[in-house]
């Protein structure tokens, strides 16, 4: 069987017809009809059109190989929310197979065997400081919690303000990213007293 040849794939987070065909010595035409047989037999997971990653790969993906499928899905963006604050330990609530991030095309959402990656559109104006971090895109703990507290100012976004943790913000940051921001934001920032 092919796919034991397939196995050196795993190396990567994901991997197109074309790189099955350079591994295979095929043509990349039936590399792709290969790629699609083994989503149907369940040993490929199709990220997106013609990117793939091999079921075993998916399921002892790590947090931050799950980021980069994130930013993958959709370029441009970048980690946020309630997923980039527990991934900083400021929120006590930890979201399981679901990741969240910051988009400049689309609000969209995708479920990919049980995961899902869900991802709100910001104008291009808030769409700033983020870092790359081992191979993804990830807001500031500072941006993240802006994102959040702006998308719920606009009922776009539901999250447990009690959940976070102020204390490893840097809050003279919060309050310079903050100019950037709508009053509806400056305003339940400023009823949460924390600047």
């Amino acid at each position: 069987m092919k796919y034991f040849e397939l196995k050196s794939l795993e190396e990567k987070i994901f991997f197109t017809s074309q790189d099955v065909a350079e591994l295979l010595g095929i043509k990349q035409a039936s590399a792709l009809v290969l790629c699609t047989r083994y989503v149907k037999k369940g040993l490929f997971v199709r990220l997106k059109k013609d990117f793939y990653t091999t079921k075993e790969k998916w399921k002892r993906m790590i947090i931050t190989e799950f980021f980069q499928v994130a930013n993958f899905l959709q370029v441009p963006s970048y980690i946020s929310l309630m997923t980039a604050l527990s991934f900083y330990e400021v929120t006590t609530q930890v979201q399981r197979q679901y990741f969240e991030a910051i988009s400049l095309k689309r609000t969209a959402r995708y479920e990919i065997e049980g995961v899902i990656f869900n991802y709100y559109k910001l104008k291009k104006e808030l769409y700033f400081d983020f870092i790359k971090k081992d191979n993804f895109f990830i807001a500031t703990k500072e941006k993240a919690f802006l994102d959040a507290v702006y998308l719920y100012s606009f009922g776009k976004y539901t999250f447990d303000i009690a959940s976070i943790d102020i204390s490893p913000l840097d809050l003279k940051r919060v309050k310079n990213l903050l100019k950037n921001y709508p009053i509806k934001t400056k305003r339940i920032i400023e009823k949460l007293c924390i600047i």
